[in-house]
């Protein structure tokens, strides 16, 4: 049996989009991201550190990044996916103020492995915050 909220690979098209997922970027949201992935560079909750460092505020560490574009699949996937594979670039800051846009595709629909890709970005005021591509199985 599976959740309501679980996306079933025979469901799946290649095209298909995923509903757009906003996140407003806080300080807490960046520091709080930063302690519990025990990354403790300054830039990333020392707002005097990060403008010494040349950057305008503390600015989010790629690992909260990685969980952000996890809860976004994983919002449409549903609980029962496996991911199979997490491939991102980092291109513009987060910064405390913006907001993270994210959208994606399927790109690839593999009915040997039940294995959909797919190719995604998240973006802020400036541009692209984060790239890539996410594998995963459905039920």
């Amino acid at each position: 049996m599976t959740s309501k909220n679980t996306k079933r690979f025979d469901d799946v098209r290649p095209g298909e989009t995923l509903p757009t997922l906003e996140v407003p970027i806080t300080v807490a949201l960046i520091t709080g991201g930063a302690i519990a992935t025990r990354d403790y560079f300054p830039g990333h909750h020392d707002l005097d550190a990060a403008r010494e460092l040349g950057s305008p505020h503390v600015f989010m560490n790629i690992l909260t990044t990685n969980g952000l574009v996890q809860r976004f699949v994983e919002a449409w996937a549903g609980p029962l996916a496996r991911f199979t594979a997490l491939k991102i670039k980092l291109g513009v800051p987060n910064y405390p103020g913006d907001r993270l846009t994210f959208n994606a595709s399927v790109t690839r629909h593999d009915p040997e492995t039940r294995e959909v890709e797919l190719t995604l970005s998240g973006r802020n005021s400036m541009g692209n915050h984060v790239t890539g591509t996410v594998a995963l199985v459905l039920p």
